[in-house]
């Protein structure tokens, strides 16, 4: 069975999902990121990076959500899409992975947690996460999936980051980027994803962002103790 270290954010929503649509039989393992779980030596030996998601299957690591997707969906056969599409997919993959999630995460870092107002970074970030929605935008223009003819890990992909448009850009996020809101409503619809919103829902995660959780998410933000 597989070992699914998760949290609450939008990365480990990407492995949530998949595994609600294969039906893949896993069981959770919380990390409270805000209570600093991340950087337990125990967690630190499944992932280095010390972040979430990761998973062990059958005595193998996997860290990341594009490698967990990837490797998932190599090894079951389930929503990598046709071969034919495979360099697509991967583009996309990477799209999402190196362009959407850090800059969506960046913008809503400086305008909603920086303790400093900063107007470069904020106007940076969210231009360019902006920027990066007008693309997967326009690629989406009578499509109704990101690569090929059915839903893939690429959809996931950018399903767990898109559905913070509003903390992201801002209320009503999506529409000025229509067929971007088609495909995610269509998403959004599936039976899968309201199961995947469950997964972890019993667990009491820390909520309050208060120093230990700050420090916790931003270790390199503060002086390291002497």
């Amino acid at each position: 069975m597989i070992k699914f270290y998760f949290h609450h954010t939008p990365n480990p929503m990407k492995v949530a999902l998949y595994l609600e649509e294969t039906g893949l039989p896993y069981e959770i393992a919380p990390v409270d990121t805000l209570k600093g779980e991340q950087h337990l030596p125990a967690f630190r030996a499944i992932n280095p990076n010390g972040k979430a998601p990761a998973i062990e299957d059958e005595g193998v690591r996997v860290f990341d959500s594009t490698a967990i997707l990837l490797y998932l969906s190599e090894k079951t056969g389930k929503l990598r899409g046709d071969l034919e599409n495979r360099a697509e997919l991967l583009s996309w993959l990477m799209f999402i992975g190196t362009g959407i999630g850090p800059y969506s995460g960046q913008a809503v870092h400086f305008k909603h947690m920086a303790p400093e107002k900063l107007p470069y970074a904020i106007n940076r970030y969210h231009r360019e996460a902006v920027r990066h929605y007008q693309v997967l935008d326009q690629h989406l223009e009578g499509r109704e999936f990101i690569v090929g003819d059915g839903f893939t890990i690429a959809d996931i992909s950018a399903w767990a980051w898109i559905d913070r448009a509003p903390v992201v850009l801002g209320e009503d996020a999506l529409t000025p980027f229509p067929n971007l809101k088609r495909w995610f409503d269509a998403v959004n619809a599936r039976p899968a994803v309201a199961r995947a919103r469950e997964v972890g829902k019993d667990i009491e995660f820390k909520k309050e962002r208060d120093e230990e959780a700050m420090r916790a998410l931003f270790p390199q933000n503060y002086p390291e103790a002497v």
